[in-house]
């Protein structure tokens, strides 16, 4: 597995992302029994966010959470189950990249009274789940999205976020 962090706001080495985002990488992929992958996590800030949302969504404002998919994997019918990545000659998955802002993501953490580390793991596994072809733009598509997050956070450790 190969996950690259890249810290551009130093505020996120202190709640140890590398370790929890390995954390939440190694569940998805077990949960859909997936080998070998490739993704890099962006740890920033809203601004840096702000700028990554307003060139690829037209919505120049910080989010938790932006992904961008290395694969097309999202399902044609809505609810449906995503397609399997194809993988590298070399045999590993590339999925993609993730983008996490700080201010945004401790601010939720702390307005819903959560820990901020099971905040974060949810937030990993939503970008995740991006990368694999998941997405909520229907209620079909987000019940299955939600659904599926919740079976890997179980896993984690991590309550149900959906609840």
């Amino acid at each position: 597995m190969e996950l690259d962090v890249v810290f551009e706001d130093d505020r996120w080495e202190a709640v140890g992302l590398e370790g929890l985002a390995s954390r939440a990488l190694h569940a998805v992929l077990a949960w859909h029994e997936l080998g070998e992958a490739e993704v890099s996590v962006l740890a920033a800030g809203d601004t840096r966010v702000a700028e990554l949302n307003g060139a690829y969504r037209g919505k120049p404002k910080p989010t938790n959470v932006l992904s961008w998919p290395a694969q097309e994997l999202a399902p044609e019918a809505p609810g449906g189950e995503p397609l399997t990545p194809e993988a590298d000659p070399d045999g590993t998955l590339p999925l993609g990249d993730i983008a996490l802002a700080w201010e945004t993501c401790t601010r939720e953490a702390e307005a819903g009274g959560i820990l901020l580390e099971d905040h974060l793991t949810h937030l990993v596994v939503h970008g995740l789940m991006h990368l694999l072809g998941y997405d909520h733009v229907n209620d079909a598509d987000a019940e299955l999205m939600e659904a599926r997050e919740a079976e890997v956070l179980a896993k984690l450790g991590v309550k149900n976020p959906y609840e």
